[in-house]
């Protein structure tokens, strides 16, 4: 689990206006809130946020009235035709804290021969784990599985003190049998089957 120590500055002016000219000055908007506390608006240095959000549940120490705190990027706002970082919404979160993210599923390994196609059924797995510690991702092998093949939830091995955030019995991955092949232009199926 990474931890980014970011700058944040409070800010005080609002509206569409304000926004703009802390884009214009490399930073970027964003509220904490969290432990019944009242929002805080902060501007956030832009660059280095987004090396930061590169991490997926990457988590955030930024000093807050006087002390640094730990935060986990909630909601990003980016701008929908230059990807540019408009907004971001930061959860308060504390040391020993159990929460709930979603990691990504990656997978290793080769399918069993045969053309079959790995279904991603999810591509980011729901698990809970302490603030402080959270896994990057969890990665299952599909090694040897043929069609009709499922890997669950509960046959993911997680890291240590990580627990599902989802029920047991969902499938995360299905092996499906390739389509058979399309026939050429201009040829019917009864010709494609009789040259198989």
């Amino acid at each position: 689990m990474s931890e980014v120590r970011l700058a944040a500055e409070p800010r005080t002016e609002f509206g569409k206006g304000a926004a703009r000219r802390a884009r214009r000055a490399g930073l970027v908007p964003g509220v904490v809130y969290g432990h019944g506390q009242a929002p805080v608006h902060v501007n956030l240095p832009g660059h280095d946020l987004m090396m930061a959000l590169k991490t997926p549940n990457v988590l955030l120490s930024v000093p807050l009235e006087g002390k640094d705190e730990f935060v986990l990027p909630k909601a990003v706002q980016r701008d929908a035709i230059k990807g540019f970082l408009k907004h971001v919404d930061l959860l308060l979160v504390r040391r020993g804290e159990a929460v709930t993210v979603e990691i990504p599923l990656l997978t290793e390994g080769e399918l069993a021969p045969g053309g079959n196609l790995l279904e991603h059924v999810l591509n980011t797995l729901p698990v809970e784990a302490e603030a402080t510690h959270l896994p990057e991702s969890v990665t299952v092998s599909v090694e040897g599985l043929s069609a009709g093949a499922s890997i669950l939830a509960k046959d993911l091995v997680l890291p240590k003190g990580t627990t599902l955030a989802v029920d047991a019995d969902t499938v995360v991955l299905h092996v499906v049998s390739a389509q058979a092949e399309a026939p050429a232009e201009g040829e019917t199926e009864e010709e494609a089957g009789a040259e198989a």
